[in-house]
């Protein structure tokens, strides 16, 4: 079977700064002090996913997995190590990542299209599925800097599930906006991954990963921690499936009406 993703030893570091101001900086080294720290939020992780898998990807957090999804994705580039992918990568990675405030939402689908690889005209040919499936049309022409976050996560999800994508990766894209959308992510996620696209899931959901995935990566202070059987997995971190409201509607939901607050 045909490997999708092999990420090989990969590290990416972050420098943390302890001073805001050259002059604290300086009166920092004058008297000895330490300026700086170097923390890996990946950490030596090796791992590979064939075709058709549906991986999720669990940990606390601060444990590394946003910045993993992101080297997947190719955001960014390990400091060590290699990540490789095959094919058309796309996905939700962050709320509203690559919104220009400044355009219409109207542009901004054409704009996040492109970016995901999407020709102009097969953007046209699913334009109205995109706008259906984000249920903006009568804020479709307003700048995006006056959407809720609510809204823009419509907008960035309606986009992604519509691109003919090799990989679908996704960080916590059922965490924002209210529950029916929640729903129809969930329902047209589990259509992609019925499909035979290879899924690359992060959440704190025990339910959703056990409704989606077939395998699950645990991540500790960057470094895997766990590769294997979701039900093991889960049981690994210890979490309590009273917690999932994703899957058992209890507990808070991000209260959105679909309306942004200037609006």
């Amino acid at each position: 079977m045909t490997t999708m993703i092999k990420v090989d030893n990969a590290t990416k570091s972050f420098t943390l700064s302890y001073h805001r101001s050259l002059k604290q900086l300086a009166l920092a080294k004058a008297r000895g002090r330490k300026t700086h720290d170097v923390f890996n939020a990946v950490d030596d992780v090796t791992f590979s996913v064939k075709e058709g898998e549906a991986i999720g990807l669990m940990g606390l957090n601060g444990s590394g997995k946003s910045t993993l999804l992101k080297l997947v994705s190719g955001v960014m580039r390990p400091d060590s190590g290699s990540v490789l992918t095959r094919g058309r990568i796309a996905g939700l990675i962050a709320t509203g990542a690559g919104f220009d405030p400044q355009l219409t939402g109207r542009d901004n689908l054409f704009l996040n299209a492109a970016i995901l690889g999407m020709s102009r005209a097969e953007t046209l040919r699913k334009f109205d599925e995109i706008v259906d499936f984000a249920d903006l049309d009568k804020f479709l022409d307003t700048e995006v800097a006056y959407y809720s976050s609510g809204m823009k996560a419509r907008l960035g999800f309606a986009v992604a599930i519509n691109v003919d994508a090799d990989i679908f990766i996704a960080d916590e894209a059922l965490a924002v906006g209210d529950r029916p959308f929640k729903r129809k992510c969930k329902k047209r996620m589990d259509e992609i991954v019925q499909s035979g696209v290879t899924m690359f899931y992060v959440s704190h959901a025990p339910g959703a990963v056990r409704n989606l995935c077939s395998r699950l990566l645990v991540l500790e202070k960057g470094r895997l921690a766990f590769d294997g059987d979701v039900d093991e997995g889960i049981a690994y971190l210890q979490y309590d499936d009273d917690d999932d409201d994703e899957v058992k509607g209890r507990g808070k939901y991000t209260s959105d009406d679909g309306l942004g607050a200037d609006i």
